[in-house]
């Protein structure tokens, strides 16, 4: 799969999010983005899990070959069914999306695309089973499902604290949420917006301030 933009705010919007010394789940790590950009800017132990083979050697190849390899730590397996070795701090998925849509012809593509093999209702019950009383998670999801996500999170006493909107320009509808949640009592959830590139295309200043530290030409 190629590394989209949306999956970079992800690992780009965190980091600072964690508190050192923590322990990291990816579920569904694919081929490694997510842990290593949290590595970059954090000195945590992170852990990742995924179930597609290929996808698999190429995120043991990845998390081998840069200076944070110490503290990475790949499994392959089903996260429903995995018994991990701990419980985490916190926990971040950048899930299959498109539950209900038209599934693609090829397979590893439908697996990484579509939540017919690991449902939001499945992925809920993984990080409520693997997360520490005092954690929290972050996940991705297309905007137009946040809201049944939100349902499904308080089913399992979890609370919204932070939500990221994010639009690809101000001529677009929001077509991604970035959500933050903990198992404390939250009132309110503090609420961000995000424009990737401005009407003549170019990146607005707040989408450079998140990814520079990532990006090589930004």
């Amino acid at each position: 799969m190629k590394v989209c933009t949306d999956a970079c705010i992800l690992g780009a919007w965190f980091p600072d999010k964690i508190p050192q010394n923590s322990t990291i789940l990816d579920i569904g790590a694919g081929t490694g983005l997510l842990m290593m950009m949290l590595a970059q800017r954090s000195q945590n132990e992170i852990h990742g899990i995924e179930i597609d083979g290929a996808a698999y050697q190429q995120l043991q190849e990845n998390t081998s070959q840069n200076d944070w390899q110490q503290r990475l730590t790949v499994f392959q397996g089903d996260a429903r069914t995995f018994q991990f070795p701990q419980k985490y701090d916190f926990i971040i998925s950048n899930p299959p999306f498109f539950e209900s849509d038209l599934l693609s012809a090829n397979d590893r593509e439908q697996i990484a695309k579509h939540s017919t093999f690991l449902t939001l209702e499945e992925l809920i019950k993984v990080i409520d089973d693997n997360l520490q009383p005092h954690g929290s998670f972050g996940i991705l999801l297309p905007y137009h499902r946040w809201e049944y996500f939100d349902q499904l999170a308080n089913q399992y006493r979890f609370s919204l604290i932070e939500r990221l909107v994010v639009k690809q320009s101000p001529r677009h509808a929001p077509f991604r949420a970035i959500l933050q949640y903990t198992r404390s009592n939250a009132d309110f959830a503090t609420t961000h917006d995000l424009t990737i590139q401005q009407i003549d295309r170019v990146y607005t200043p707040e989408f450079v301030k998140l990814l520079k530290e990532y990006y090589l030409y930004l």
